[in-house]
């Protein structure tokens, strides 16, 4: 091989070994950089998650899991983003009153119809069934910014809490959202619910 071949061989190498290391902090770029949530105390479940509990027990009586952050690499990036997006193009938003009948019913929205709870039921179904850990996948009651109630699905990651919603199409964190934080699932059980307020402060750096 002459020296002008080897010279570009080595030049390839260099350039595609350069394009995939960049490829991680693209994603990162691509992410929000949040902070956490503070938890303060144990609270009581919404009673539409103790009915979805009811009718679907295999969602509740599940194992006490050690709380776990998704590392935001580029792979689960766009995993995340791909999976609200279908959800959210996917099902039609239909109160519960007019699906069912009734003021509140959580349920996996089977029928492509649903309010707030079932767009973040299938999402999180569909994250765990793509091998999300169940802990870092948590359902949370907000107050939006008309001060209705709303539920979200926050994800702990290595980037802070992150929130996927039916009424925005863009992933943010939970800080930027404008809603008001009330209670969300505790990532060690799914049925145990706890109280937010502010940011926690202890974690801040780390996220950073």
């Amino acid at each position: 091989m002459n020296k002008a071949a080897l010279f570009g061989s080595g030049l390839a190498v260099l350039l595609i070994a350069a394009l995939s290391a960049a490829t991680p902090a693209a994603a990162q770029a691509s992410a929000p950089l949040s902070t956490a949530a503070l938890v303060t105390a144990e609270t009581l479940p919404p009673i539409g998650w103790v009915q979805f509990c009811g009718d679907q027990p295999q969602e509740c009586g599940v194992a006490v899991l050690a709380p776990k952050l998704v590392k935001l690499d580029d792979r689960r990036w766009k995993q995340l983003v791909r999976i609200n997006r279908d959800v959210n193009d996917e099902i039609e938003p239909m109160s519960d009153l007019e699906h069912w009948g009734t003021l509140e019913k959580w349920s996996f929205p089977v029928d492509g119809k649903g309010d707030c709870e079932d767009y973040v039921l299938e999402k999180r179904k569909r994250l765990i069934d793509a091998g999300w850990p169940r802990q870092a996948l948590l359902i949370t009651v907000v107050r939006d910014k008309k001060g209705d109630g709303h539920a979200v699905l926050t994800v702990k990651t290595d980037r802070g809490d992150l929130v996927l919603d039916n009424q925005e199409s863009r992933i943010k964190g939970w800080t930027e959202t404008g809603y008001r934080f009330v209670k969300r699932q505790s990532e060690a059980h799914p049925s145990k619910w706890v109280s937010l307020s502010g940011v926690d402060q202890s974690i801040m750096t780390a996220n950073r």
